[in-house]
């Protein structure tokens, strides 16, 4: 369909013009419908853009691709079963941070003990796994020396926010705040966290001995 507008300019222009500026005049304007292509077009990017499906739950959970599975950890700290308390890396560069987690279960050794009524993951162990990690984001993997020479410096402003139970995965990350390699000397600012929510934090010495 086409529109048709009639305007009448009123402007006096000097000359010839103001006779034709006088003069009313027609504009044709074409408005023409969306062609079927267009239409399908727009309608196959309203579809790719509607959000995906919600995956089904026992698909949904948090199994993540390691960046370092359990094999590789053990190639790079010394610890071994009870107390290697660091599963996978999912994030590493070495001397700036690891991003990496521990799988809580009932079968974990200090269970027993902490507490028989009450099963809660004890927060010095905690901060144990967040050290091993650690020491995972300082030491060189190439040098196979400083592997047993990792030790835990100290620690600065821990807290303990929520309980940890089996079933829960213990994400952890890293930050390599400073780093004096000619003292061995690390410190991390670390952070543990169960789904959304902290549950420990502090600042982490570290000490690669020579």
């Amino acid at each position: 369909m086409s529109a048709l507008t009639a305007c009448t300019s009123q402007t006096a222009l000097p000359g010839p013009l103001s006779r034709r500026a006088s003069t009313p005049f027609r504009a044709r304007c074409a408005c023409s419908r969306p062609s079927r292509s267009r239409l399908i077009a727009w309608a196959d990017a309203a579809t790719s853009s509607a959000p995906p499906a919600a995956l089904p739950i026992e698909k949904s959970g948090p199994n993540h691709k390691p960046l370092k599975d359990i094999q590789e950890i053990m190639e790079i700290l010394p610890h071994r079963f009870p107390f290697l308390l660091v599963d996978r890396v999912l994030e590493w560069e070495s001397g700036k941070y690891a991003v990496g987690y521990k799988c809580i279960t009932i079968n974990d050794n200090f269970f027993p003990g902490h507490f028989p009524n009450r099963a809660i993951m004890p927060g010095v162990l905690q901060v144990e796994a967040l050290a091993q990690l650690g020491g995972i984001a300082m030491i060189d993997p190439a040098d196979k020396g400083q592997q047993n020479n990792f030790f835990f410096g100290g620690v600065d402003g821990v807290r303990w926010k929520k309980p940890v139970v089996p079933g829960d995965v213990l994400m952890m990350r890293v930050d390599v705040v400073k780093f004096n390699k000619r003292h061995g000397i690390c410190k991390v600012d670390a952070k543990a966290y169960v789904g959304t929510d902290l549950v420990c934090q502090g600042e982490l010495t570290l000490v690669m001995l020579k």
